[in-house]
């Protein structure tokens, strides 16, 4: 049986961009004709998918098959941690729950899984030409090295060459490219077969001279100098994106609220992708203003942060702002704190039990259970004035929620979900925008609220939009890469 070849793309720390380097080159290799699929052995996200059949994995590992043409599976994403604190996280072993552990009980625990990742990794390269593997963090953490399963403790294992990235726009990028190498075990340093630098600006000339001191200290060669590339890629788990686009003007206001355990927050790249809906994201009362919509997204803590609502200001501006009129959608985990209660008394989410009052804007209640729901999804919504927009999305929670009030919406499968009560919508519906529809009908109505004129716009999946964005993303990562050395350095020239 024929065995993929491979390429890992790792980083000097998190953020160098190693998830948006590694969905460029699912796309170019599937754009030259090879059978591409992601790999990430562990990934720390609260942005997750639901594949068709019902299991979980990173959003990241997704898109990143969606830019090699492939069907999302739980094997490109063996291990998910999903963090509900700051020292604890749920962890996800193949599409499954596997419990909650605290990271010095995850890092006993995770040599037990290299297992299942290099079963998972086999059968991916047993059925694809290539796979794309991304690391995760950096390699340097040297504190982590001892049972490595997810950067060159899989590299060796698998036999892995590795572009190293730096993030030039961070500053210190030679720095952190000499002091990554440097920081390695020799066989460790072997498997580096080139250096990149990520999300340069500037003129290129001006950083040659540092690139060939760079080769002459660290013995690697520059395979590329990628440019910032404004491309609008569902990545990883930072909001810096979205926080960048704070600055953009548009006639209506959604204001999303930055939850500290805030997950799935790509359900709203749609709403920014409209011509007409500016978001951004506030976590302080004192920065919410007057917005035309308030949006309570999705959280891996909704108890935890539906008290940092109360204790900061946040509920009580919102409630305010509600009481006069203006819309306000919770989903998922927002839509538990819009109702009248929260009861965790299995103690599901963090294994104290207990009842919390919810903000009291929806007739629910909701009660957490140790079951986790993950199902995809269509359906279309059913009440006031965005009734008739078509969904198609994904469910993926812990709680049964009890509704004496109209549904959002009416599901295929002939289930109801969601509630609606004048202008405050819940869902549990994450990906709703994603159709298009829902998005145009929200700008219509908010547009009228507040005497503007709604644009004409057919309404664009974001599915659509984002496979253009991945082909912009490609061809600038193709010019920026020594792509025939990469071929060659992985046996394919």
């Amino acid at each position: 049986m024929s065995r993929a070849k491979c390429i890992m793309v790792q980083g000097t720390m998190s953020g160098a961009g190693k998830s948006l380097l590694c969905a460029a080159l699912c796309r170019i290799f599937a754009q030259d004709g090879y059978r591409a699929a992601p790999f990430k052995s562990q990934n720390m996200a609260l942005n997750s998918h639901v594949t068709r059949d019902g299991l979980e994995m990173g959003r990241a590992q997704a898109v990143q098959a969606q830019a090699a043409g492939a069907e999302p599976d739980v094997r490109m994403n063996p291990v998910l941690l999903k963090p509900s604190s700051d020292t604890g996280s749920q962890v996800i072993v193949l599409g499954e729950v596997r419990g909650h552990m605290s990271a010095a009980e995850y890092f006993r625990y995770k040599r037990q899984l290299f297992p299942e990742v290099l079963a998972a990794y086999d059968s991916l390269a047993a059925e694809h030409d290539v796979v794309v593997i991304e690391g995760a963090g950096s390699p340097a953490e040297i504190n982590l090295r001892a049972d490595d399963i997810v950067n060159m403790g899989l590299a060796l294992r698998v036999g892995a060459p590795v572009l190293l990235a730096g993030d030039i726009d961070r500053g210190g990028v030679f720095a952190q490219l000499y002091g990554t190498v440097a920081l390695l075990q020799p066989e460790e340093r072997e498997r580096i077969a080139g250096l990149v630098i990520n999300k340069f600006r500037g003129d290129l000339e001006i950083l040659r001279p540092g690139l060939s001191l760079l080769e002459e200290k660290t013995g690697k060669r520059v395979l590329g100098v990628v440019p910032y590339l404004k491309v609008d890629v569902d990545d990883e788990d930072s909001l810096a994106p979205r926080l960048g686009r704070e600055d953009v003007h548009k006639p209506l206001d959604a204001a999303v609220i930055r939850l500290p355990r805030i997950s799935n927050f790509t359900d709203f790249a749609p709403l920014e992708e409209h011509p007409q809906i500016g978001v951004r994201y506030v976590d302080d009362p004192r920065k919410l203003g007057s917005p035309d919509l308030v949006v309570l997204p999705g959280t891996k803590s909704t108890g935890g942060d539906l008290l940092w609502l109360r204790q900061n200001g946040l509920e009580a501006a919102i409630l305010k702002l509600a009481a006069a009129g203006t819309p306000v959608l919770g989903v998922c985990g927002g839509y538990q704190m819009l109702g009248e209660a929260v009861h965790d008394r299995s103690g599901v989410e963090h294994g104290v039990g207990g009842s919390i009052r919810g903000m009291g804007l929806l007739p629910v209640e909701t009660t957490f259970l140790p079951e986790k729901t993950r199902t995809r999804v269509r359906g279309e919504t059913a009440s006031g004035p965005l009734a008739g927009a078509r969904l198609e999305g994904y469910e993926i929670h812990m709680g049964s929620t009890q509704v004496r009030g109209e549904p959002f919406c009416r599901l295929e499968d002939g289930r109801e979900d969601g509630c609606v009560r004048g202008s405050v919508w819940g869902t549990y519906l994450h990906g709703l925008f994603d159709s298009g529809e829902l998005t145009q009908k929200l700008a219509e109505l908010l547009c009228r609220r507040k005497g503007l004129r709604a644009e004409s716009a057919r309404a664009v999946s974001h599915a659509a939009y984002q496979q253009g964005q991945l082909d912009l993303l490609a061809d600038g990562v193709r010019q920026a890469l020594n792509m025939r050395e990469i071929y060659r350095i992985m046996g394919m020239s």
